[in-house]
């Protein structure tokens, strides 16, 4: 499984930007896609996960100003980030979790850089 992510960049606080993580390979049903971020000297957190349909998990700070959503048809997850504050500065990570005859598989993108500066 091989996921690339795109969209990171610099943004002014309060402005938007959309990351996008395509996932290409044996990819099933069933699995769990999601973004975490890790800015320096902190350890890697979770920002948004979805099982699919209208099922996801947020972290308390970025509720209301992230939304995560899929595209099954193309294995792509998205991160839709508004109202972006100075703290979201980070690598943001693509993930996935899968499961496969009882064994857990779990997947990492490269990471994308997010700045959120004035």
């Amino acid at each position: 499984v091989q996921l690339v992510e795109s969209g990171g960049g610099l943004v002014q606080p309060g402005g938007s930007l959309r990351l996008s993580c395509a996932a290409s390979g044996n990819i099933y049903s069933g699995n769990v896609m999601g973004w975490y971020r890790q800015a320096p000297g902190k350890q890697r957190e979770l920002v948004a996960t979805s099982t699919g349909g209208e099922s996801a998990d947020y972290a308390e700070s970025v509720k209301g100003r992230f939304t995560i959503s899929r595209d099954g048809a193309s294995n792509t997850v998205y991160l839709q980030m508004n109202s972006l504050k100075v703290e979201d500065t980070s690598v943001y990570y693509c993930n996935v979790v899968q499961f496969l005859l009882g064994r857990r598989f779990e997947y990492w993108g490269q990471g994308t850089q997010v700045t959120v500066s004035s």
